[in-house]
């Protein structure tokens, strides 16, 4: 007799996997937490604790938002329309500096429930009073690839550079692998025009004596190829090399400004990046260079950035505009198809974030599956399930969200987030942030 927690069936299933297969009409089992039956039918004698009919619904990886700050979710339309020098030192900094551990609490709840609404099933976080970042992941029952930095930047408004290693060792030791394996701690480097070098050789060997990766902002603006140049006499990428900072997993947002040269530093180093084509385009950065990188088998992901410079944390409208805006530029239709999309945005970015386990719906992997809603006139005719979730879906089309086979979000009704008081605390902090 086959035992399941969890049976979808009548489900139509994008596996991802190996075989290239889109199973229609057939099941999905799962057992403490993993799946363990991806078949177009069932085996004799099935007993499962909970049934799902998936019926007029594709069952999907969930996605994975390589790249976020999710409490900046405060600070969403707030300084629009601006270049990113000044859109961060003049105005995003003077009011984050006023940010306390509420703040950053339910500036992050919020971002978890419109990642999870939008089937974001992981993200990587990197920010402030990141033991509340902890704990919202916690609570709310999503994966993270959270980060801490290293150094404290200001002091008495000057810039000190101050060495808070032993905060990132214990926020290392107190979070990694918590919350049943869900979160992941990595060492955050902000960028190298933040750091120095000193201080990139001691966070790289921070992350090498705690044996995790690095998340970087690399190479984000033009005015870091000037600024790299001018304190280091080399590239971000050169420097990040000779300080050892590529030497463990990095997971590296934006490269938009990279040689050629850096290219093939980062694919011999084996660094994953984030594209995060919204952001990028809204601050006016550029665009990065990702089918050059994705043929030299470099392992690009996608992420949303914050809510502040996107605004939202929709990986639908990231993997429709990562399809399109490289198309446009290089005047070739067949660059970024549809199947390479959704890798990014999904086991690419699980890959990226240290959940290797996560990205496929295949037997052995972990339950983080999402359904969609296909009954919709914009599904309709369905020729290519692929092509529809990236040229057709939209986030509010996420029907059910399952991470390690339990369901977090079933009829787009959340099963232990209050939705309602996420938004009511939100809008009565934000008022008060923002408040002249």
């Amino acid at each position: 007799m086959t035992k399941f927690d969890l049976l979808i069936k009548n489900i139509d299933i994008i596996t991802l996997d190996d075989s290239d297969r889109v199973i229609k009409n057939g099941y999905i089992g799962i057992k403490d937490g993993k799946i363990c039956l991806v078949s177009d039918s069932l085996p004799n004698e099935v007993v499962s604790k909970k049934e799902m009919d998936g019926r007029g619904k594709l069952a999907m990886p969930g996605l994975v938002n390589g790249h976020s700050h999710s409490a900046m979710t405060l600070m969403r339309n707030y300084a629009d329309d601006m270049a990113l020098d000044t859109w961060l030192f003049d105005n995003i900094f003077p009011v984050e500096a006023k940010l306390n551990e509420e703040y950053v609490y339910w500036g992050t709840m919020l971002g978890i429930a419109e990642m999870l609404k939008s089937g974001i099933i992981a993200f990587a976080d990197m920010y402030m009073f990141m033991d509340e970042v902890a704990r919202a992941v916690t609570e709310a029952g999503i994966k993270a690839n959270l980060c801490k930095s290293p150094v404290q930047f200001f002091e008495g408004g000057e810039l000190k550079r101050l060495d808070k290693s032993q905060g990132t060792i214990d926020y290392y030791n107190k979070y990694h692998n918590t919350a049943d394996g869900r979160i992941k701690v990595f060492v955050e480097i902000h960028s190298t025009y933040m750091f120095n070098e000193r201080t990139l050789t001691n966070a790289a060997a921070l992350a090498k004596q705690l044996n995790t990766g690095i998340h970087i902002h690399l190479l984000e603006a033009a005015t870091e190829v000037e600024s790299s140049q001018r304190d280091y006499g080399m590239t971000s990428v050169e420097i990040c090399k000779k300080t050892g900072v590529l030497d463990v997993p990095v997971l590296a947002a934006h490269c938009v400004h990279l040689t050629d040269n850096d290219l093939e530093i980062m694919k011999a180093m084996g660094v994953s990046v984030c594209h995060n084509p919204t952001s990028n385009l809204k601050l006016g950065s550029g665009i990065a260079r990702v089918p050059k990188m994705l043929e030299m088998g470099i392992n690009v992901c996608l992420g949303t950035d914050g809510a502040a410079s996107n605004n939202n944390l929709n990986m639908f409208e990231e993997m429709n505009l990562a399809a399109l805006i490289h198309k446009g530029v290089a005047m070739n239709p067949q660059l970024m198809n549809a199947k390479d999309v959704l890798k990014m945005g999904t086991c690419n970015g699980a890959k990226a974030l240290g959940f290797e386990d996560s990205g496929l719906i295949k037997e052995g992997m972990k339950g983080d599956i999402i359904l969609i809603d296909t009954d919709k006139p914009h599904f309709y005719p369905k020729n290519n399930e692929i092509s529809a979730v990236i040229y057709s879906a939209q986030a509010s089309d996420v029907d059910t969200v399952i991470i390690d086979g339990n369901i977090i979000m079933q009829n787009r009704i959340f099963r232990s987030i209050d939705e309602e008081k996420i938004k009511s605390e939100v809008d009565r902090l934000s008022k008060k942030l923002l408040a002249n």
